[in-house]
């Protein structure tokens, strides 16, 4: 005589394997989640305590000064030391990529040296700085540079920067940039 189970009898052991399963996939989630971190490379950021938020705004704001201070002062040439040196650095200008990397910047900020008398970079006082971690902020702030070329000429322009700021070989860096102008509505 053949039994037959009933339905919900012949769902439990499969119940029961799926169960087992899923805390299997939970463990692997958790191991993966504390120990990958921990890998050689990994970035060893945490997040940012509110001691640290407090230290990383005061440090990427005075940061943000000297690098205004610098480029006025010694021309767009001063950019360069700022500039993250890692394969990880872009600049992007109204929405475009303007340099892709740290070596592109580099030669595009000396070509555009060689054409410039005087630059005067001031950032606006609405200076926003978000602390991720004790190593990266981001920064956000408006802009007016003053411009003036080997001839002489003079061009003001406005507008808004954002960026993310890295604490790294001792010092703060712009690892990522972009600049933003009002379009004009011609």
């Amino acid at each position: 005589m053949e039994v037959s189970m009933s339905s919900p009898t012949r769902v439990l052991p499969v119940l029961f394997l799926s169960h087992k399963l899923q805390i299997r996939s939970l463990l692997l989630a958790v191991t993966l989640a504390v120990c990958v971190p921990c890998a050689p490379g990994a970035s060893h950021s945490h997040s940012v305590t509110s001691d640290g938020a407090s230290s990383v705004d005061q440090a990427v704001r005075t940061f943000m000064q000297t690098v205004a201070h610098s480029v006025t002062q010694d021309g767009p040439m001063a950019w360069i030391k700022y500039f993250d040196t890692s394969p990880a650095f872009f600049m992007a200008v109204n929405g475009q990529i303007a340099f892709p990397t740290t070596a592109a910047a580099q030669e595009g900020t000396r070509a555009f040296a060689q054409t410039i008398r005087h630059i005067e970079l001031k950032w606006g006082d609405d200076l926003r700085v978000d602390p991720l971690t004790n190593e990266f902020a981001v920064v956000a702030v408006s802009w007016r540079e003053i411009q003036v070329d080997t001839a002489g000429h003079s061009v003001t322009e406005t507008g808004y920067f954002t960026g993310l700021a890295e604490y790294r070989e001792g010092r703060w860096q712009v690892r990522d940039a972009h600049w933003s102008s009002p379009v004009s509505s011609h």
